[in-house]
């Protein structure tokens, strides 16, 4: 997978003219570790390959990144013969009436830096099905916006682009972390993923927007996809082998009538002569219990499952669920 996926990731801390930043190397270390390999192994460290990531830190005076360089390698990164590429920048983003752009360690005023078109334009002569944009700087929401009408993007197909703050915004750090980085990384391990332990770039800004507040730099999403990309993917939240067997149970409608037969748990005071446990539904029992601990199945007019199987009442599946029943029907899982 890493030698069809390619990454380059940019953390930036030293600037000789302009004030230096800190948390953006740490933060480039974290996401680069992330995309290097899946979370999808239940075994500690033991995740498939993910992208092949090549990364430029410039922690200080010893290891700066000149704007010269970071443009080449840019421009090589969308050059790079595979199906997806990504770029991740973290550090400073300037503004003009005619572009924004990221800089290097070295820049200086009257400096262009590199311009969110340049990217642009290497982007759209990419081959790859897949061009991923993620920065972390300010005034990084002006990336893909047209210069006559800054609403309209401008994005080709198969990009995606999401950024730190709007065109106007500034892209914060607290605790020596930038804010939109931190949840990105929380994204990336886990948080955004669906129910198949895949991460996409929308369900990344999705999990970025509902964790800022309202009044907080707002991060920006702009796609020109037929479909969404995984980023990572993690272990799933229920079996894939399990989620597959919800045509099966609910092959004839989406409620399933439950009686105690599915329980093999029994309180004091409910009455002696309850049929007995049975194992065939006591295993499907918990199955449906598992469906309804990630919001797929809900107990009908019980307050829990348990309820539901000693009154001898039913569950019925959500509004995810049945998304779900209908990826399985279409053999999309």
């Amino acid at each position: 997978m890493a030698k069809d996926r390619f990454a380059l990731v940019v953390g930036l801390n030293h600037y000789e003219n302009v004030p230096r930043l800190f948390g953006c190397v740490s933060d480039a270390r974290q996401v680069a570790d992330c995309l290097r390999r899946n979370d999808d192994s239940r075994e500690p460290d033991e995740g498939s390959d993910n992208f092949f990531v090549e990364s430029i830190y410039g922690e200080g005076t010893a290891s700066p990144v000149s704007t010269r360089h970071l443009r080449e390698r840019i421009r090589a990164t969308f050059e790079t013969i595979c199906t997806t590429q990504l770029l991740y920048f973290a550090g400073h983003g300037l503004l003009d009436t005619a572009s924004g752009y990221l800089i290097g360690s070295d820049w200086v005023p009257g400096d262009a830096g590199v311009s969110f078109n340049e990217i642009l334009a290497w982007a759209a002569k990419s081959k790859a099905a897949n061009k991923i944009i993620i920065l972390d700087s300010c005034h990084s929401g002006s990336m893909g916006a047209a210069a006559i009408s800054p609403e309209v993007s401008q994005l080709t197909d198969g990009m995606t682009v999401l950024t730190a703050s709007t065109a106007d915004q500034y892209a914060s750090e607290s605790n020596g972390r930038g804010v939109f980085t931190a949840l990105l990384i929380d994204a990336l391990r886990g948080a955004a993923a669906n129910l198949l332990g895949e991460i996409t770039p929308g369900s990344v800004y999705a999990h970025i927007d509902q964790a800022l507040p309202p009044n907080a730099q707002r991060p920006v999403f702009k796609s020109n996809v037929h479909s969404f990309v995984s980023l990572r993917k993690v272990v799933p939240s229920v079996p894939l082998a399990d989620l597959r067997k919800i045509t099966e149970l609910f092959a004839t409608g989406f409620v399933y009538p439950l009686d105690p037969t599915y329980e093999n748990e029994r309180g004091l005071a409910l009455p002696e002569d309850l049929p007995p446990p049975d194992e065939v539904n006591i295993r499907k029992f918990k199955l449906l219990q598992k469906y309804n601990r990630v919001g797929l199945v809900v107990p009908v007019d019980a307050p829990h499952m348990w309820h539901a199987a000693m009154w001898r009442k039913s569950c019925r599946l959500t509004a995810l669920g049945e998304h779900y029943w209908h990826l399985r029907k279409k053999n999309l899982i």
